[in-house]
C-alpha cells in the first residue's frame, strides 16, 4: 500500500513538469507560426514593389507572373535617379528633415531635463500634457495648422514643413528623454552642484554623454516621423519645387490616368532606403534607448 502511494508520488511531478514541458513547446510553436504569418504579410507588399520596379513597363502590362521577374531591367532605378523634379524631392526631403530633428533634439533635452530634474510645481502634470499632445491625430491638426500657416503665408514652402513637423516629433521625443534622464542616479546632480556646476553645465557634461542612447532613439525617431509623413506635405504643398518625396512621388510621377509603375515603384524604394539602413545599423541603439528609461536607479 505504502509503495503505490510511493510510486504514485514519484510519477505526480514527472507529469507536472512533461505538462509544462508540453505548454511551453506549444506556446514556442504558437509563437513561431505567428511570427511567421506576420512577417509574410508585412514583406508582401515590399517584395511586390521590388519586383515591379525592376521589370519593364511592357512586362507590367502583360500581367504575366507578377511574382517573378523574367527580364531583369534597372533602367526604372536610372530614370528616377536621373529624374530632376525626384533629386528636388530628395533634397528638400534631406534639408527639412535635418533641421527638423537638430530643433526637436534641443527643444526635447532642454524640456525633458526641465520636467524630470528640476522638479517646479506641476511639472508631473505638464509632462503628461506634452504625452498626451501626441497622441492627438495628425488628420484633426492640418486644418486649424492651415489657418495659422495661411496667416504666416507659409502655404506652398517647403519651411513650412519645418515649422510644423516638431508638433509630431517633440512630444514623444520629450517623452523618451523624461524617461532616461529619471532613470539616472541623482547622486550625480548632488555631486555635480557641491563642485558648483550649473544646471547647463551638467546637462551638458554629464546628463548628454549618459542619455546617448536615449539621444539617439529620439533622433531615429524624429528622423522616420519626418521622412515619411504623407498628410501634411499633401495638403500644404502644391508646386514640384517645394515638395518632398512623399508628396512629390504621388503628385507628378502620376500623370493623369497614365501609371508608370516601374517608376512609381522604384521611387518608393530610393525613397524608403535612408530609413531602413539607418535602422539596419542603430537598432540596437534605437531599442535600448526606448528601453532604458524603463527602470530607474
Amino acid at each position: 500500500m505504502s509503495g503505490a502511494a510511493a510510486t504514485a508520488g514519484t510519477f505526480a511531478p514527472r507529469r507536472r513538469r512533461s505538462s509544462i514541458k508540453n505548454e511551453r513547446r506549444w506556446a514556442l510553436w504558437g509563437s513561431y507560426i505567428a511570427l511567421v504569418v506576420f512577417a509574410i504579410g508585412f514583406l508582401i507588399p515590399p517584395y511586390f514593389e521590388l519586383i515591379t520596379s525592376l521589370k519593364t513597363s511592357q512586362e507590367i502590362g502583360s500581367g504575366k507572373s507578377p511574382w517573378f521577374v523574367h527580364h531583369l531591367y534597372l533602367g526604372n532605378f536610372i530614370e528616377i535617379i536621373r529624374n530632376p523634379q525626384f533629386q528636388t524631392f530628395f533634397l528638400n526631403t534631406v534639408k527639412v528633415t535635418i533641421l527638423v530633428v537638430i530643433v526637436t533634439l534641443v527643444i526635447a533635452i532642454l524640456a525633458a531635463y526641465s520636467l524630470a530634474r528640476m522638479r517646479f510645481f506641476g511639472s508631473t502634470a505638464f509632462a503628461t500634457g506634452v504625452f498626451l499632445t501626441y497622441l492627438v491625430p495628425e488628420s484633426l491638426l492640418f486644418i486649424p495648422l492651415f489657418k495659422v500657416l495661411s496667416f504666416l503665408h507659409l502655404i506652398n514652402s517647403t519651411w513650412c514643413l519645418a515649422l510644423i513637423w516638431p508638433t509630431l516629433s517633440v512630444p514623444f521625443c520629450t517623452w523618451i528623454m523624461i524617461g532616461y534622464f529619471s532613470s539616472i542616479p541623482k547622486e550625480l546632480d548632488e555631486a555635480a552642484m557641491i563642485d558648483g556646476a550649473s544646471h547647463l553645465q551638467m546637462l551638458w557634461k554629464i546628463f548628454i554623454p549618459v542619455a546617448m542612447p536615449g539621444i539617439i532613439a529620439a533622433t531615429i525617431f524624429a528622423f522616420t516621423v519626418c521622412w515619411g509623413d504623407f498628410l501634411y506635405p499633401l495638403a500644404y504643398l502644391f508646386t514640384a519645387k517645394q515638395m518632398v518625396l512623399t508628396s512629390g512621388i504621388v503628385s507628378n510621377l502620376i500623370h493623369g490616368d497614365v501609371l508608370d509603375w516601374g517608376h512609381i515603384m522604384a521611387a518608393n524604394i530610393l525613397a524608403s532606403l535612408p530609413p531602413v539602413l539607418i535602422y539596419a545599423f542603430l537598432m540596437d541603439y534605437y531599442i535600448a534607448g526606448l528601453t532604458a528609461g524603463a527602470t530607474k536607479g
